[in-house]
């Protein structure tokens, strides 16, 4: 019997409601890892860097597709909650023409700006062109990675294990493609490109057909009605959203252009290990919140405040322990996953695996800031969301960046500091936040 939003979740019906937005997150996690992978195993170190180095830009972009599918998402579930079930249509309607002329606008500056980005950001010559090659097909796909990524959250109200089909069906079109481009063909930079962009394309397209067929359930596309005031609450709700993407981005950009100066090509090509190890580990947390707040936006909606206790409750402690055993199994592969990607090269296994322990004490707190972030917006409060993202992305980070590397020897281990230092501060201030506002919420 499928679960509903009007349920009541313990523990294990909740981890069993989230566990296909969980899966969602590592498989959309999986293009940049695969990519990564084929990429240094069969192309070499300055085209992995390369890679790497654009990638944040890349980022930037695509985190529109997260802000309406998290705004829209926390929109459409409160009017679900409220019983108004043509309106909630209408504005997810209204939501997904917004998002694919948005990801049409953005394709156009992404194109112009992609040179001038790349060598803003310290890259020259061959990693240079890299840059160019790799970006210029993904921005192409823009669209689509937009429209991937805003669908995912729509999917978790409507129908979790649909969505959570559709992404698997993406992640590995681009791990075949990846095999073939880049493992048989050769193809290097452009076949992993070409891979992620046909993933994209299956995540981003076929939704328009389910949604379109009426297969998600009572949501589904309706004639819409030009609503700004719709509009601009759901980039209001996902505004932490896309502070927290800009701001990873901006600063995976800064990290790249700091250690380009203390350790070169090697330097971007263990932060980007790092990341890839970041990335599915951050996946999982980010699908918990994106699959639990549906049911928070619901029972906010409903007024059903003791529920609304009982999940919260439930989930700060499934995401405490969970950053705990990530930690220690971080710890326990670093050296294992590093050689997965240095492609034999000794002093890149050794800066990746030191690097990763230090790094791996962050991930003991930034599940429960990710999702104390997502609560806020879940609840509709998009301004307390987007503070705690924009501090915990970037103000803290970039604080940390500019001082650590400057008081720790060696000045590299002060860049991963940076990253435990900037995390430890955002969950005082998010706890703060949430304790604050528990009364006037109900949880």
């Amino acid at each position: 019997m499928p679960i509903k939003l009007s349920d009541h979740f313990t523990l294990g019906r909740l981890l069993k409601f989230v566990a296909p937005s969980i899966v969602m997150m590592i498989f959309t996690s999986v293009y940049t890892v695969v990519d990564g992978f084929f990429v240094s195993n069969f192309a070499g170190k300055v085209d992995f860097a390369a890679l790497n180095l654009i990638f944040p830009f890349l980022t930037v972009l695509g985190a529109f597709g997260f802000m309406l599918g998290a705004g829209g998402s926390a929109l459409v579930g409160k009017q679900l909650g409220e019983g108004d079930v043509v309106k909630a249509r209408r504005t997810f309607t209204l939501i997904v023409c917004f998002c694919a002329v948005l990801g049409l606008a953005l394709t156009a500056a992404g194109l112009l700006c992609l040179r001038p980005v790349a060598v803003l950001f310290g890259a020259q010559g061959e990693l240079l062109d890299g840059c160019v090659l790799y970006g210029t097909v993904m921005i192409s796909a823009m669209p689509m990675f937009m429209l991937q990524n805003m669908f995912q959250r729509f999917f978790v109200t409507a129908r979790p294990k649909i969505g959570l089909a559709v992404i698997i069906l993406a992640g590995l079109t681009n791990i075949l493609g990846d095999g073939i481009l880049v493992g048989l063909c050769g193809l290097g930079l452009l076949g992993a490109a070409l891979a992620s962009a046909v993933g994209q394309a299956v995540g981003g397209v076929i939704p328009l057909f389910l949604f379109a067929g009426r297969r998600c359930g009572q949501l589904h596309f309706s004639r819409p009605r030009l609503d700004f005031k719709a509009l601009g609450k759901t980039v209001a709700n996902g505004s932490s959203e896309l502070m927290s993407n800009l701001a990873a981005s901006v600063v995976g950009m800064l990290y790249n252009a700091r250690l380009i100066a203390l350790a070169g090509v090697d330097g971007i090509d263990a932060y980007g290990i790092i990341m890839y190890v970041n990335f599915i580990f951050a996946a999982i947390f980010f699908g918990f919140s994106l699959g639990s707040s549906p049911v928070v936006s619901y029972n906010f909606g409903a007024g059903n405040r003791r529920e609304l206790k009982s999940l919260v409750r439930k989930s700060v402690s499934a995401v405490g322990i969970t950053g705990v055993v990530i930690t220690v199994l971080s710890v326990a592969l670093s050296r294992p996953l590093a050689m997965l990607f240095a492609h034999g090269d000794a002093v890149l296994t050794d800066m990746t695996a030191h690097g990763m322990m230090i790094y791996s004490v962050s991930f003991l707190f930034f599940g429960l800031n990710i999702y104390a972030s997502a609560l806020f917006t879940a609840l509709n409060n998009g301004l307390v969301s987007a503070l705690l993202s924009f501090s915990r992305a970037l103000v803290l980070p970039v604080a940390a960046l500019a001082i650590l590397p400057e008081v720790v020897v060696p000045a590299i281990d002060g860049v991963w500091l940076a990253v435990v230092a900037s995390e430890l501060v955002s969950l005082f201030i998010s706890a703060s936040f949430t304790l604050a506002l528990r009364k006037r919420y109900g949880y």
